[in-house]
């Protein structure tokens, strides 16, 4: 029961396949006509992040600033939730509970790797009011949702100044240029340079920052319903309700193609059976 649902986090190819294939396109796109060299100027990279980066600090605190590192490790891996294999393991749980009474659970708590879930559980064994057990774990969730929020502000703050710092880039390298009007042969190459920092901060916007915060944004709401169905999981539970019933409570939290049982391995059938024989046995 200790490895109740939770895998081993992976790299997310998603994340990775969509930023390296959008940078990409973008190089074959400016190398069929161009040249990448002309595209690579580290001023104007320094003041599109520099900004953008001097931006975030005015902005949030130095402590939000030391989660980005996390942040980004989240939206680079997947957790792997699977939503019926918690649902299977809540379900054995309210076996448990029911068969041996809610006592006979706290070996199990003490077992279980999700700190939520671990904590529910252990507050139903306490004989905890159901109404302060919801309470407390609801609040548990709110601010859990809040942190989560601030991680994927973060990001989206970053969207927004990044394209602001390049039209910034812009202007200078049109003032610098401006500065040398007398000589035609630099206004070209100075205005095609003026507008490279516009295009950093659009790509960096659109293609790294905002779309990591939408996929905080996913990685958060997936959290969350794994919460609720954990929250109404360990109420049932408390309740004494029919194991049955609890999967069938649980399982409407699931889109419709989740909603199949996951076929049992052989360790567990065996398992099953030896329990089925203790129990005749015992009666």
């Amino acid at each position: 029961m200790g490895g109740i649902w939770i895998r081993p986090k992976v790299m997310d190819l998603a994340t990775l396949i969509g930023i390296v294939s959008g940078v990409t396109l973008l190089a074959v796109a400016i190398a069929v006509d161009g040249s990448l060299r002309g595209f690579v100027n580290v001023p104007s990279l320094l003041v599109v992040l520099g900004g953008t980066i001097a931006a975030t600090l005015v902005n949030h605190s130095l402590s939000d600033l030391y989660r980005v590192f996390g942040m980004v490790r989240v939206a680079f891996t997947d957790r792997g939730y699977s939503g019926r294999e918690l649902i299977d393991q809540l379900v054995a749980l309210a076996e448990k509970a029911r068969r041996e009474g809610l006592l006979a659970m706290e070996e199990e708590a003490a077992q279980l790797e999700d700190n939520f879930l671990r904590k529910g559980i252990q507050l139903i064994v306490d004989g905890t009011d159901p109404d302060l057990v919801r309470n407390v774990l609801e609040i548990e969730l709110a601010f859990q949702e809040e942190r989560h929020r601030a991680g994927q502000g973060i990001f989206e703050d970053m969207g927004a100044y990044a394209p602001a710092f390049g039209m910034i880039g812009t202007l200078i390298g049109l003032i610098n240029m401006l500065a040398d009007i007398d000589d035609a042969e630099k206004i070209a190459p100075g205005m095609a340079l003026a507008l490279i920092t516009t295009l950093y901060g659009s790509v960096l916007a659109n293609l790294v920052f905002l779309p990591i915060a939408g996929k905080l944004r996913n990685r958060s709401d997936e959290e969350v319903l794994y919460r609720q169905i954990m929250l109404e999981g360990i109420l049932s539970i408390q309740a004494g309700e029919n194991p049955r019933l609890v999967e069938e409570k649980l399982t409407a939290f699931l889109p419709p193609q989740q909603r199949n049982k996951v076929p049992p391995t052989e360790e567990e059938e065996r398992a099953e059976r030896i329990g089925r024989r203790t129990v005749r046995t015992n009666v």
